[in-house]
């Protein structure tokens, strides 16, 4: 995915009653206004930054510095090999939106806005927490995901992570059709209103069915896959200012959906399918059946997107560009975080250019991350006090 790569191991501690942080503040702002010299000296703005924290335990972002703030948030983050395109983010800032209703309406406009074929990398930023105050938030780990279900047999329907998840959203009263792609609803809690479901429209929702381009049996698997990958629980940290609800998307690696979603064995799990239709011997791992039904599998997705028009990257096209992307930083004279085990891609690794090098694994803010309660609640749909 060309943004933040999704973290499920905890992330730094939070603590939510404290105020902002005066150093990171100045060392963002310093570094923002140095980046950004159009913005003119930044000793006059520290000095209002100083106070406010003085006066109410944290500060509020003017358009510019949140928008580059989110920027570099993109530009630090580790686990993310897209990163050539961080200039290019569109920030919507949307601090103003309190009630669920206008949520809700602002997370569709992010969809549309992340447009249906040529996918812009988007991040809508709500209002930033308060120190020692509840926040809204969406459970849903991502605006869109697919739900899960067990079947009469046993066998799973539809995508076994988001199992839990579905079952809490019956319990609100949902209901799907109990097929294999169907949409969840995004769950959204405010302070004031709880938590409320709602349904995204249609138009919002960019599908894209998969076919081969040269098995003619592989549509009738009836596979699809969304266009948008839009993470939707993630913390985005700017100077010492924390926003709990900030989604953001770029467009989807192949890999992420060929190698991953529809690969393993804990969620679509279709290899085996796949090699049967092919009619591969199984009976032994020696044979690389799983090998050549993922190649397959991966060719379907980059020929689905491509003939209908939905912009997607390649994983040997993308590392390349990531490592354009150091030499970028290196020649602006920054070091460039990356976790191998993430920028590695999951199939081919050895023969791209990112497998062969050594990274800076360094924690820099402006900073995305996915606090254990976030994490929780987009697992099991189940909530606590916001705020503790």
């Amino acid at each position: 995915m060309n943004v933040p790569g999704y973290r499920d191991e905890p992330s730094e501690p939070w603590d939510r009653t404290a105020p902002a942080d005066p150093g990171e503040a100045e060392d963002f702002l310093r570094r923002c206004y140095t980046e950004n010299q159009r913005l003119g000296p930044v000793e006059p703005r520290l000095a209002i930054v100083r106070a406010q924290i003085a006066a109410t335990g944290t500060y509020v972002h003017t358009t510019e510095e949140l928008a580059y703030g989110a920027k570099l948030a993109w530009r630090n983050a580790s686990r993310c090999i897209g990163r050539l395109y961080w200039r290019s983010l569109v920030v919507l800032d949307r601090r103003r939106a309190r009630t669920a209703d206008d949520i809700f309406s602002l997370l569709v406009h992010h969809l549309r806005t992340a447009g249906t074929g040529s996918i812009r990398p988007v991040i809508s930023i709500f209002a930033a927490a308060q120190p020692g105050h509840p926040h809204a938030r969406v459970w849903n780990e991502q605006l869109i995901r697919y739900a899960g279900y067990r079947g009469a047999d046993g066998c799973p329907v539809g995508d076994p992570r988001q199992e839990q998840f579905t079952a809490a959203m019956r319990g609100f009263g949902w209901r799907g059709k109990g097929e294999q792609f169907d949409v969840l609803p995004l769950a959204i809690e405010t302070p004031t209103e709880g938590v409320r479901l709602y349904e995204l429209p249609e138009p919002a929702i960019r599908e894209v069915s998969l076919t081969h381009p040269e098995f003619a049996w592989f549509a009738e698997l009836g596979l699809r896959w969304h266009a948008v990958p839009a993470i939707s629980n993630m913390r985005l940290t700017i100077g010492g200012v924390h926003y709990p609800l900030a989604p953001f998307n770029g467009w989807y690696l192949g890999t992420e959906i060929g190698a991953r979603n529809l690969a393993d064995g804990d969620r679509y799990d279709m290899l085996p399918t796949v090699a049967a239709r092919m009619g591969l011997d199984t009976s032994r791992e020696s044979t690389l059946w799983r090998d050549r039904a993922l190649v397959e599998l991966n060719r379907a997705v980059l020929h689905s997107f491509e003939r209908a028009g939905v912009k997607m990257s390649d994983h040997h096209t993308e590392s390349r560009r990531f490592v354009k992307h150091i030499e970028n930083e290196e020649k602006a004279g920054r070091r460039t975080p990356a976790d191998w085990t993430w920028i590695v891609p999951p199939m081919s690794g050895g023969i791209t250019p990112v497998f062969h090098r050594y990274y800076d694994e360094m924690d820099l803010k402006p900073a995305f991350y996915l606090d254990d309660e976030a994490a929780r609640v987009a697992r099991e749909g189940t909530s606590c006090p916001m705020g503790r």
